[in-house]
């Protein structure tokens, strides 16, 4: 699909990668609708984008919802459904993590994160399947993580989030593969954006792990957007140990126990 042909939900828009999702689509014709919770923080990134020289007025819209309450996320799907756009193109964006050991992490925060990261874009994808049906070609984009193919300590909730949220994708790519609609999976690595709390931050100085800007996110996404490619695992070496995490999990296991005395410290801070 090219760029100038996507119609495209964000949901998580207002955060890092989904505001330089939105910029980098917007400046190659994109049109995209943002969806956040936060009403004031939609309008800014609207006129933000606005600003940008090449983007006109009828290429941004937003939807403030909180997608956990099922009365908000369906009045979204029936907006899409209804929207002066043929939407044709959903980027599953929204997501929560929290750094911590296992044991100090509360219920509620538990079942947010699994609840928002994996439970939420199976129900938008579900939600959308009969409207992208009849398009001539649609798109369901859901932002993984490297963390959803190696299992990485102080990272317990997330790592099963995004497992499954690949493992979906996976699933949901082949069921849906004699139709117009192509599942596809973007994962990235460590990237600075607010989510990383003053001690993860610290720890990956300390263990000297890569993180990119946002907007190397959002390069990668616009190349799995237009190509034929159904994931793109971003970084290196993040990519090599994905894969070698597959076929021999003990080799990537041993290298990481080395840093655990390093994730504990900054785990208990």
């Amino acid at each position: 699909m090219k760029l100038d042909q996507i119609n495209a939900v964000i949901t998580g828009a207002t955060g890092g990668i989904g505001r330089s999702f939105a910029q980098h689509l917007t400046k190659a014709g994109a049109r995209v609708m943002l969806v956040g919770r936060d009403e004031d923080a939609l309008k800014e990134l609207q006129q933000d984008l606005f600003s940008q020289t090449v983007v006109k007025p009828n290429q941004v819209h937003f939807f403030c919802c909180d997608l956990l309450k099922s009365e908000e996320r369906e009045a979204l799907v029936q907006y899409i459904e209804t929207f002066q756009w043929s939407i044709n193109t959903l980027i599953n964006n929204a997501g929560d993590n929290q750094f911590g050991l296992l044991e100090n992490l509360s219920e509620s925060r538990i079942e947010k994160i699994i609840q928002l990261n994996t439970v939420i874009p199976m129900l938008l994808s579900r939600g959308l399947i009969n409207h992208f049906n009849r398009q001539k070609n649609a798109q369901i984009v859901n932002i993984g993580s490297t963390f959803g193919s190696i299992g990485y300590p102080g990272y317990s909730a997330y790592c099963a989030s995004k497992y499954a949220l690949r493992g979906f994708s996976e699933a949901l790519r082949r069921e849906l593969s004699d139709g117009p609609i192509r599942v596809k999976y973007l994962s990235p690595r460590a990237t600075r954006t607010s989510l990383n709390s003053a001690s993860v931050n610290a720890m990956n100085k300390e263990l000297k792990v890569a993180m990119d800007s946002p907007h190397v996110v959002a390069n990668e996404l616009l190349k799995l957007l237009t190509g034929k490619r159904h994931e793109l695992f971003i970084g290196w070496p993040e990519k090599i140990f994905s894969k070698v995490n597959q076929i021999f999990p003990s080799l990537v296991g041993k290298s990481i126990i080395k840093q655990l005395p390093v994730i504990r410290h900054y785990a208990q801070l």
